[in-house]
């Protein structure tokens, strides 16, 4: 299967709004110009790869205008700031969008990871 971007760089600490919100995320400094949008993803990680949904751009629920990348790895637990990651971008899920509560936001991750996880099901080689 092959990806559609791809991505190196050091894992920073962010404002822990992800951790905050149920879905704890690596943000990894993006050099590279790349569509805004929820990715369904792969992050290497000391030679392992692990699935992912990663979002792409500002977070406009917040108010941000830093285009950044936050990528909340599946079944993962480890502290890895400062390791360097690549993160591997398969499919665009949907485009990113400001929502009117937390709680919408939280709905929408939820789905975004049932996607991701379909999306990988359905593409099983590799």
């Amino acid at each position: 299967m092959s990806y559609i971007y791809s991505f190196t760089g050091k894992v920073e600490a962010g404002n822990k709004r992800g951790k905050n919100l149920g879905f704890p995320t690596a943000n990894i400094a993006l050099t590279q110009s790349i569509p805004e949008g929820i990715y369904a993803s792969r992050v290497l990680i000391d030679g392992k790869t692990y699935q992912a949904s990663t979002f792409i751009g500002e977070a406009k629920t917040f108010g941000e205008k830093e285009h950044k990348a936050e990528s909340y790895i599946f079944d993962f637990d480890k502290n890895i700031y400062g390791k360097e990651v690549t993160v591997y971008l398969f499919k665009n899920l949907r485009g990113n969008k400001k929502f009117s509560s937390e709680q919408k936001l939280i709905e929408q991750i939820k789905k975004d990871v049932s996607g991701t996880r379909e999306f990988f099901k359905n593409n099983t080689t590799s």
